[in-house]
């Protein structure tokens, strides 16, 4: 079921964004070559801790998953496009690197991403993030009333490929409140002027995931959570929550 949101429900989601959004910057400050994504994880918690805020992604155990999520953030690097779970591995010079977030403050949910290289950057990784990045602004620039989820999903669809960018198959964009994950189904990819219509109050996490080598198949780690690209190229993830108002889409997760 779809729940159209209050202007005190999106007061409150606005809150729980921002908590999201210093998490991320935070991690972002803290990633250098040498530095553990374990660190950067107990980084987001910390920040989440001082807000009195929770991780919706802790514990956080769907049907497919062998195992509840052990940490607050998904860092996946490089050939890993989402899901990736925080482990001993530590940042190298040129790596790049996607930090997923969610908090739930006084019950309410936000949910953003963010992608960026460490040290020395690769032009190709710059230009599959600013796609990626293009991709979001495009999805967002269409969450407005009148226009339907497919709208949305046609806009992101439509910057990826025409990058030549592969999007990652069976997976996108999603409701989101009290909850995470809510109804309804936002893909990255579609025919404009289909699905859900989009109505005042209607809050989505709009989320593109783009594969450099333009292939939209992934393979799952042993973890049963990570998934990379099945070609080993690298991958993007950049995401917002938006909220869908009468004055136009309303970015909930900024600083």
């Amino acid at each position: 079921m779809v729940e159209l949101k209050s202007d005190t429900a999106l007061a409150a989601m606005r809150e729980a964004g921002r908590v999201v959004a210093n998490a991320l910057a935070a991690v972002r400050a803290e990633a250098a070559v040498g530095v553990g994504l374990l660190e950067l994880d107990e980084v987001a918690h910390g920040v989440l801790r001082a807000a009195g805020a929770s991780s919706p992604f802790l514990g956080y155990r769907p049907s497919f998953a062998p195992v509840p999520f052990p940490a607050v953030i998904c860092a996946s690097v490089n050939d890993a496009v989402v899901h990736g779970i925080p482990d001993g591995y530590r940042l190298r010079d040129g790596d790049l690197v996607s930090i997923d977030c969610g908090a739930v403050l006084d019950g309410w949910a936000g949910d953003a991403a963010v992608s960026f290289t460490v040290g020395t950057a690769r032009p190709e990784d710059e230009a599959l993030i600013d796609t990626t990045r293009r991709a979001l602004e495009a999805g967002i620039a269409a969450a407005v009333v009148g226009n339907r989820i497919g709208d949305i999903a046609h806009a992101v669809g439509s910057v990826a490929r025409a990058g030549r960018y592969g999007l990652l198959e069976g997976f996108g964009g999603h409701g989101i409140g009290r909850r995470m994950h809510e109804d309804p189904h936002l893909p990255n990819e579609g025919r404009p002027g289909r699905g859900y219509p989009l109505r005042p109050g209607l809050v989505l996490a709009i989320e593109p995931m783009l594969i450099a080598g333009g292939r939209d198949d992934h393979r799952t780690d042993a973890d049963g959570w990570t998934l990379r690209t099945s070609d080993g190229t690298r991958a993007a993830h950049i995401e917002h929550t938006v909220a869908i108002t009468e004055d136009g889409p309303r970015i909930l997760t900024l600083p």
